[in-house]
């Protein structure tokens, strides 16, 4: 079965697999991104609600059985909330934001190594968006300026953003409302984010996920963009 081993956990995603199993998507501290089979969750007999533990963004303390060949399904030996969620699951904003922050990152995160760093941003990150009662509407706009610069593509200026897509040819609108949104973020003031106000923080997304998109291969449409964009006022 290979070793055993700690490490922390965020997962991003699972599918169902077989009859009562699932496969879930972890971007762990140790080992960077993962899949487990997790067995017998999804039965009529599972005597806990374990699925639970594979929404989106939950924390997890895992022990897992680790095997070095790429391509691999690892499975999980121990698995425990490492931070149960006080707001998170109760709250239409929050789910739709982590929602779309897990999509985003199963495209970003492909490396099959640590990156403690960056783990602990996203931790960070989520204990945030469970707690904080603040500027929830541009919460995932300042998550992808923040993640941008751990993925090696960081936005330095409006400036540079802009040129960047100017390079590859995107079509802005008229207006500029969106400038003011970015500059906030970069500058951490949040009353400015505030001003832009709904469309500008509409813009803002399409232009960091076009952004995004130039960087990274294979990145593709993200599918809970609709109800996101439904949600946040």
């Amino acid at each position: 079965m290979g070793m055993l081993h700690k490490t922390k956990g965020i997962v991003l995603s699972y599918l169902k697999y077989r009859e009562s199993s699932i496969i879930a998507k972890i971007y762990t501290e140790t080992f960077g991104v993962q899949s487990y089979v997790i067995n017998g969750v999804r039965s009529s007999r599972a005597k806990s609600n374990k699925i639970a533990l594979f929404q989106p963004l939950t924390l997890l303390d895992m022990v897992v059985y680790h095997k070095s060949h790429r391509e691999t399904l690892q499975r999980l030996s121990e698995v425990r909330n490492a931070y149960p969620f006080t707001q998170l699951p109760f709250d239409m904003v929050r789910t739709s934001v982590a929602l779309f922050l897990a999509e985003l990152l199963g495209k970003c995160l492909k490396e099959e190594e640590a990156n403690e760093l960056l783990f602990h941003f996203l931790e960070e990150s989520v204990i945030l968006l469970d707690q904080t009662d603040q500027g929830l509407e541009s919460f995932h706009l300042v998550f992808m300026v923040q993640l941008a610069s751990y993925l090696g593509f960081g936005i330095e200026s409006t400036d540079q953003f802009k040129e960047v897509l100017r390079g590859f040819k995107y079509s802005f609108p008229d207006g500029d409302h969106d400038k003011g949104a970015l500059e906030s973020i970069i500058l951490e003031q949040p009353e400015g984010l505030k001003k832009a106000g709904r469309a500008g923080r509409n813009i803002l997304l399409a232009q960091l996920l076009f952004y995004y998109r130039v960087h990274l291969d294979h990145f593709g449409e993200i599918k809970s963009l609709d109800v996101l964009k439904a949600v946040l006022h």
